[in-house]
C-alpha cells in the first residue's frame, strides 16, 4: 500500500500558502465579497487561496486532477486533489474565527474515489489537523510537534455530546422531528459548525456530528482525519465516506442510534 507521506507533506506545504493567503485579508475592511449563483458567499481571499493552491499543485502534481469549490474541476485521472479555500466563509466575512482551508487527496478505488490524505488547517484558531491512509490521524503545529488523535469511547446517547451547524438545513429536508428527538436523547448538543466538529469528533471532545447537506470538498478531508483517528464518517444513508451528499461522523459506538434518529421523517 503506498505510505502517501510525501502527499501529506505537499499538502502541508499547501496549506501554509493558504494560511498565509487568507490570514492575510482576515478582518480586512476593505476585504470583497460577492454573492454566487446558489446565494453563499465568496471572498477574494476564497479565490486567492485556492488559484494559489491550484498553481502549486499543477507545478509539484501536474497528472492529478484538482477538484475545487471556486473553480471547479481541472484534470481527470486516479488520483485527485479536493479543495475548499475556506471552509466557514460566513464567519470568515464576518470576523469569527472558527473557519479553515480543508485539502484532501483522493485515489480511485474499486468503490471510487476516497479520501487518502487530508489536512485541516484553521489559522486564527491556531490549529492544524491532518491523515493519511493507514498512518493515523494528528493534531498540531507542524509534522514534527503533533499529537495523535483518537476518537472517544462514549457509548451511551445520555453521556454523549453531538454537535451540529444550524436547524435549517433539518428542517428543510423534512428530518426536523428526529434531529430534534435526538437532542433530547443526549447529554449536551453545541452548534459549532463546519469543520470543527467533525476534527472535536477525530479528537474525542465531542462523539458524533451529522450535516443535512454539503459538498465533496466540505467533506473529504473531514472524512479521512475521522476514520484515521477511529472513528466512523458516512451519509445518512450509511454509505461510508464522503459521496452522500450529507455526512455523519462518530466514535463508531453511536453510529447506527444517530441515523436512525436523523432518518426519522416528519
Amino acid at each position: 500500500m503506498p505510505d502517501y507521506l510525501d502527499d501529506l507533506r505537499l499538502a502541508h506545504v499547501l496549506a501554509d500558502a493558504a494560511d498565509a493567503t487568507t490570514m492575510a485579508r482576515f478582518k480586512a475592511l476593505d476585504l470583497k465579497v460577492e454573492t454566487k449563483p446558489d446565494m453563499t458567499p465568496v471572498s477574494e481571499a476564497d479565490k486567492a487561496a485556492e488559484e494559489l493552491i491550484r498553481g502549486q499543485l499543477q507545478r509539484a502534481r501536474p497528472r492529478d486532477a484538482v477538484l475545487g469549490e471556486e473553480y471547479g474541476i481541472e484534470g481527470s485521472g486516479p488520483r485527485r486533489w479536493v479543495v475548499d479555500p475556506i471552509d466557514g466563509t460566513k464567519n470568515y466575512v464576518r470576523g469569527v474565527p472558527v473557519w479553515a482551508t480543508l485539502i484532501s487527496l483522493m485515489e480511485a478505488g474499486e468503490g471510487g474515489y476516497e479520501p487518502v490524505v487530508g489536512v485541516v488547517s484553521a489559522p486564527a484558531l491556531g490549529r492544524r489537523w491532518w491523515a493519511a491512509k493507514g498512518h493515523g490521524a494528528f493534531a498540531g503545529r507542524s509534522l514534527a510537534q503533533a499529537s495523535r488523535l483518537q476518537v472517544s469511547r462514549v457509548s451511551r446517547l445520555a453521556d454523549a455530546s453531538f454537535a451540529y451547524s444550524s436547524l435549517s438545513g433539518w428542517e428543510e429536508q423534512g428530518r426536523l422531528g428526529g434531529f430534534l428527538d435526538l437532542t433530547r436523547e443526549v447529554w449536551r448538543t453545541r452548534a459549532y459548525g463546519d469543520f470543527w466538529p467533525y476534527m472535536m469528533v477525530a479528537e474525542g471532545s465531542v462523539d458524533f456530528c451529522a450535516e443535512p447537506e454539503l459538498s465533496l470538498w466540505d467533506m473529504a478531508a473531514n472524512a479521512i482525519v475521522v476514520t484515521e483517528a477511529g472513528g466512523t464518517f458516512t451519509g445518512l444513508d450509511g454509505r461510508p465516506g464522503p459521496h452522500s451528499g450529507n455526512a455523519a461522523a462518530s466514535n463508531g459506538l453511536l453510529h447506527d442510534e444517530m441515523l436512525g434518529y436523523l432518518n426519522r421523517r416528519a
